[in-house]
């Protein structure tokens, strides 16, 4: 069976890679035979040989045995995240940060060859990805317009919206004047948030509303009513950290609230009459990794919605920002509008401790988990290294078994593609070429299956001819 996460509704998210850009232009078509084999399966590949990096989007006929190489790919610069649309198209999404590179999409020819389509776009940064309707949608949290500046001058947060509309090959972003936008005291509790998740259900949009704490306009507003009693000298007095941990001079990093988790639901694309879900009994749902934020609400065939929370805040460096609850599973029923009571799961009691960095619908009740090696804690380098089956009928959480050792597995690709009650996964290992292995979803035994004579494998999918 074709699941809703790779097929209805298209997905298979890439983690951040850097990339040497390749001095072969991107888009360009490798003559291949017309030998009237069907190779409906692409795959993005990476290779790094003699110090230059190449990067390719392979065909082939299987999934389930053989080798292919590298050397009639369509050569591509590469891309920070793919996205496949139905069985139609695929995007290469790189957004605009320091002339990243341009985003662009694939389309599969009549002889299983591959073309670029000539549109290509500057995409802005984005922290989650997902497919709605007719769009590859992008959302992350930014500084608002400078009309809603305070008294201060701080921009209020608001949420920054890409939407490329596929059939029609064109790129739009939002007007951050409009209220639904506003990413300020979108709980309630004067923090701002950041959405983590795309996921169309009955018509709507379903995401996780991450609270990120106060921005140096929340800590103002109000006359300073939101920072909470006891939690002021977390207030920062000078700029400082790197990266995604970067903050300024006068704002309160990372939620005070972090023994829960809120739901939003939209009408559509433009976030229009949000309705928000809130429960105690897991902590926000999100995966994180930098500045990615993980998807981790997904709805099934029964149309029921899952939301699962890999308790990320128990990293915190601060006890007060740091939740005491343990990752686990909640239920949205289908056609509610709250948390279904009845429903919990501790699942690192099932997992001895330990969380989860990804999960991803496979069909059924069941969901392929991505699991950290060691419980998470504050000031700790995790290793994301193990996968297991989450089946949440039964309530059980199953290893997979059959994969190379974990001493040889230095990555898994970022979503496996799943047909026929098998999930095939991307793994890279440190002394050989990466291979597909195929889990069987009844018995959760991996065997190896196809493997490419490249470094990295990056999207796995199925396109169909475009006539």
């Amino acid at each position: 069976m074709k699941t809703k996460i790779l097929l209805k509704l298209g997905i298979v998210i890439l983690a951040l890679v850097a990339v040497v850009a390749c001095e072969t232009s991107a888009g360009h078509d490798v003559e291949v035979p017309n030998d009237g084999v069907e190779r409906p399966y692409v795959i993005a590949s990476q290779g790094v040989f003699s110090n230059t990096t190449t990067n390719a989007l392979l065909t082939s006929s299987s999934l389930d045995s053989g080798t292919i190489g590298m050397e009639n790919g369509l050569v591509n610069d590469g891309a920070s995240y793919w996205v496949f649309w139905d069985d139609k198209y695929l995007y290469g999404l790189t957004y605009n940060q320091g002339n990243a590179g341009t985003t662009r999409s694939y389309v599969m020819n009549n002889d299983y060859t591959l073309s670029a389509r000539s549109a290509e776009y500057a995409v802005r940064r984005f922290t989650t990805v997902g497919v709605y309707d007719r769009f590859v949608m992008t959302t992350s949290t930014g500084d608002g317009p400078q009309e809603l500046a305070d008294d201060n001058g701080y921009l209020p947060k608001a949420i920054l919206v890409s939407l490329l509309d596929v059939e029609a090959e064109t790129y739009a972003t939002n007007n951050t004047l409009e209220e639904q936008y506003l990413s300020e005291n979108f709980l309630g509790n004067g923090e701002y948030v950041t959405l983590a998740g795309i996921e169309e259900h009955n018509g709507k949009i379903f995401s996780a509303a991450v609270p990120m704490g106060l921005s140096q306009y929340g800590v103002k507003a109000d006359g300073g009513k939101w920072v909470r009693e006891g939690y002021g000298d977390l207030v920062k007095t000078e700029a400082g950290g790197e990266g995604s941990g970067s903050y300024k001079e006068g704002e309160l990093q990372w939620t005070q609230y972090p023994d829960e988790c809120w739901v939003a639901v939209f009408d559509d694309e433009t976030l229009s009459n949000k309705r928000l879900m809130r429960t105690d009994k897991i902590s926000y749902a999100a995966g994180r990794n930098k500045s990615q934020y993980y998807q981790m609400i997904w709805a099934t065939d029964s149309g029921d919605v899952y939301v699962f929370s890999p308790s990320y805040a128990k990293t915190m460096a601060d006890e007060r920002q740091r939740t005491t609850l343990p990752a686990g599973v909640v239920r949205i029923k289908r056609g509610a509008e709250d948390f279904d009571q009845s429903y919990y799961v501790n699942l690192e009691a099932l997992a001895e401790g330990r969380s989860f960095q990804r999960t991803w619908y496979v069909g059924g009740s069941k969901f392929l988990m991505l699991m950290y090696s060691e419980p998470l804690a504050p000031a700790k380098t995790m290793v994301a290294n193990q996968l297991a089956v989450f089946d949440a009928e039964s309530q059980t959480l199953t290893p997979v078994v059959g994969l190379p050792s974990q001493d040889l597995i230095s990555g898994f690709g970022n979503a496996p593609y799943v047909e026929n009650g098998k999930a095939y996964v991307a793994v890279t290992l440190s002394n050989d070429y990466p291979a597909l292995y195929v889990i069987d979803l009844d018995t959760m035994v991996a065997t190896k299956g196809l493997t490419v004579e490249a470094t990295k494998l990056s999207a796995i999918g199925r396109l169909s001819p475009i006539n």
